[in-house]
């Protein structure tokens, strides 16, 4: 084995003095990446990011898994915010899900939409999680491993805000194929965003492109857009960190009327496509 000139062993190293090195002597890095479960085939995994909380992220991804189910595919949302799950509200599901010793069965929606997250594990899903990251970060990649989704075309990752455990589980145990970053207009969450974007660089992740929620609001009487947190700058953002703006979706009292009720996919929300299109051409 040829000597690597960088590793401060250099002169007396060999193959078995090598393992374990912190040089690796050339050794291409680790993979830390999880097999899923046997009896699942995920073809694209989409993780949904935002650099704070508040910014309708969980909105954000049941929107981009509803209208990705209407056109046809068959879709999971892994629901990775473990202390504040709130997806099976949305869609109005409950669990328990089903476990059986091959693994556990994730819970379908009226629409079809296959979902996994905490509160179907739960017996009261108004406990809290008082868990410390490395046991989040666990029940994270067991979401992965020992969920049975079955055939999926595009399974969402609705990650936790900000840049810690979770979301560096994730990019290192599943194989993501891109993230959504999610905002809104205020100008201090344009910082925070650039430091999610920064951190998916780093992790060598791509970055499909930012969705602005909260963008304005229609006037129900004249219908002229207000911008309730400011005008947007979503564009100039997307354009510093190369990237493209996916979507800007209004303030809606009835979005939140559908939410509250666990009647999600009867939306019709078309600020998304965008995003559609750029998920059909991964």
């Amino acid at each position: 084995m040829a000597e690597n000139k960088e590793c401060a062993s250099a002169g007396s190293c060999d193959k078995s003095s090598c393992e374990g090195c912190s040089s690796n002597c050339g050794e291409k890095p680790q993979s830390f990446l999880e097999a899923c479960n046997p009896l699942s085939s995920v073809k694209k995994v989409i993780g949904v990011v935002s650099g704070k909380g508040g910014v309708g992220k969980s909105f954000v991804t049941a929107s981009m898994a509803a209208a990705m189910k209407k056109k046809g595919y068959e879709v999971g949302i892994l629901d990775a915010d473990i202390t504040g799950p709130s997806i099976p509200r949305m869609f109005g599901i409950k669990g328990p899900a089903k476990a059986t010793e091959d693994g556990v069965y994730p819970i379908a929606t009226d629409g079809g939409i296959k979902i996994m997250s905490l509160n179907l594990l739960m017996e009261d899903e108004e406990a809290p999680v008082i868990w410390r990251g490395p046991v989040i970060a666990g029940a994270v990649k067991q979401f992965w491993t020992d969920v049975i989704w079955g055939d999926i075309d595009y399974l969402f990752v609705d990650m936790p805000p900000g840049t810690g455990d979770v979301p560096l589980t994730v990019f290192q145990s599943l194989p993501v194929d891109g993230i959504v970053i999610v905002t809104s207009p205020q100008d201090l969450v344009h910082m925070i965003v650039k430091k999610a974007y920064n951190m998916a660089e780093m992790m060598d992740i791509p970055v499909l492109g930012m969705v602005e929620n909260y963008s304005y609001m229609e006037c129900p009487d004249c219908g002229k857009k207000i911008s309730v947190f400011g005008e947007s700058s979503i564009d100039e953002v997307a354009k510093s960190v190369k990237t493209k703006v996916l979507g800007k979706l209004p303030i809606n009292p009835l979005y939140a009327q559908k939410v509250d009720a666990g009647a999600f996919e009867e939306l019709e929300i078309d600020q998304l496509n965008a995003a559609e299109e750029i998920l059909e051409n991964l």
